[in-house]
């Protein structure tokens, strides 16, 4: 795209300077000051589509150190300049046009070659109006549409001093100053449209009505509470969009994450060459349960928290939960950690709230074992199928994996309960199971039970 721009300008430099030299020849040759005015309207042309070239140059530029936000701005300062161009032009224009009105007129040779020449002359600018706004509109260039307005200004004043030199051939010599005047007042009508937009760009003004489309796209992506803010600036082509919304607290991080990368992909769908920077706020919803309050006071601090229990006893809450520390920890240094887990709850839920905690050691990880001999697995597995038999619920013990580690034996095993049963009393069930074997082995320091339905019998 960046290449596509700067071609554009290159061919615009060498168009203008091409039409330039010729008016003035033409000028000269046929002493028509109307032409040598537009011969001079090239000079102020060429100075403007090398501005042009310049712009699109510069602000193709990655972002740098300095300019974090890269260098798209620099076109609207050339459209800007380009349009206190056209200004300057239709004020000499008016004045000359106001002076051979005085004076009455200026005697013009009129020739068939000279409208042809003006023919041509409006052809191309016809077509550099058309490239150039194409372009303009597919790179968001504002230096390219302000060269198109610039081109589209040449091609009306061309026409305008054709028609005014038709009227000097039929006799009425003052038709090329008033003509003049008209052109003069479109190019000022154009140049102030454009002027104004670009201060616009130059001044952050969003777009209307593209905060609230955007706002609005960003406000049905799930996960998103509210939005706070939204901030557009438009730099070239893009559009720069902050975008500040409020989460729930209770969510994880890699959901959060997960939610801007939505938010982006809206925000892009709701306006293209949109770059989104997104910022989350936490908030506390209404329907938190006392649960993922814990949980997340817990998660805050970065411990290990489980079997939760919240129970109303009168008008008072009380919590009980597992905590779990490193088994290397003194019981002091472990019970100062869990008094801070303890005030943090209560800071979270009210200080008349019981909070009591369970301290119990980390499960150790990456252990490192090797698979036990076969008899020595067949051994505990039958010590397992007959625990199982005889707590009732738990059937079919099977799978069983016997590791040896530094630290003792693990052991893992399937089983089966009827599906219908609670969750609750399979787990009690699996844990009795557990608790049996490992008082019966004393070597093992970590049993897995993995209780699946039983399959029903075939019909």
């Amino acid at each position: 795209m960046a290449s596509i721009k700067q071609k554009a300008a290159l061919a615009s430099i060498a168009v203008t300077v091409a039409l330039t030299v010729a008016k003035a020849v033409v000028g000269f040759a046929s002493g028509s000051i109307a032409i040598l005015a537009e011969a001079a309207h090239g000079l102020v042309d060429t100075a403007a589509t090398l501005l042009t070239f310049y712009a699109v140059r510069l602000a193709d530029k990655p972002a740098d150190e300095d300019h974090p936000y890269g260098h798209g701005k620099v076109e609207s300062i050339a459209a800007l300049a380009e349009t206190a161009f056209l200004f300057l032009v239709s004020g000499i224009v008016v004045t000359e046009a106001v002076r051979r009105l005085l004076d009455g007129g200026q005697p013009v040779e009129v020739t068939p070659w000279l409208a042809g020449f003006l023919v041509l002359v409006i052809a191309v600018d016809f077509w550099r109006v058309r490239v150039l706004s194409r372009l303009a509109q597919e790179t968001g260039s504002h230096a390219l549409e302000s060269g198109a307005l610039h081109f589209a200004a040449d091609m009306g004043a061309s026409t305008v001093v054709l028609i005014g030199l038709g009227f000097v051939w039929l006799g009425y010599p003052k038709a090329d100053a008033i003509a003049a005047i008209a052109v003069a007042i479109l190019i000022c009508a154009m140049s102030w449209r454009l002027g104004r937009r670009t201060i616009d760009t130059l001044m952050d003004r969003a777009p209307t009505g593209a905060s609230q489309a955007l706002a609005e796209a960003v406000d049905q992506v799930p996960g998103v509470v509210s939005v706070d803010r939204v901030r557009l600036r438009e730099v070239g082509n893009e559009t720069l969009a902050e975008i500040a919304v409020n989460v729930n607290r209770t969510l994880p991080l890699h959901r959060v994450a997960a939610i801007k990368s939505a938010i982006a992909s809206a925000a892009e769908a709701a306006r293209p060459n949109t770059q989104t920077t997104v910022t989350t706020n936490a908030v506390a919803l209404d329907d938190e349960t006392v649960m993922e309050r814990v949980h997340l006071t817990a998660r805050l601090q970065g411990l290990a928290v489980h079997h939760i229990t919240i129970h109303h006893v009168g008008e008072r809450l009380s919590v009980g939960l597992d905590l779990e520390v490193d088994g290397a920890l003194s019981l002091g240094e472990a019970h100062t950690i869990a008094s801070h887990l303890e005030q943090a709850v209560r800071e979270e839920l009210g200080e008349d709230v019981e909070v009591e905690t369970h301290i119990e050691p980390l499960q150790v990880e990456m252990l490192t074992g090797a698979d036990c001999p076969p008899e020595t697995v067949a051994h505990l597995a039958g010590a397992l199928k007959t625990f199982a038999a005889e707590e009732g619920p738990i059937t079919d013990v099977h799978s069983v994996r016997v590791r040896r580690t530094p630290q003792g034996l693990v052991a893992v095993f399937h089983c089966r309960a009827d599906p219908a049963l609670s969750i609750g009393e399979v787990h009690e069930a699996v844990d009795r199971i557990e608790r049996r074997f490992r008082r019966a082995h004393p070597e093992i320091v970590r049993v897995v039970g993995h209780a699946e339905p039983r399959r029903p019998l075939p019909s």
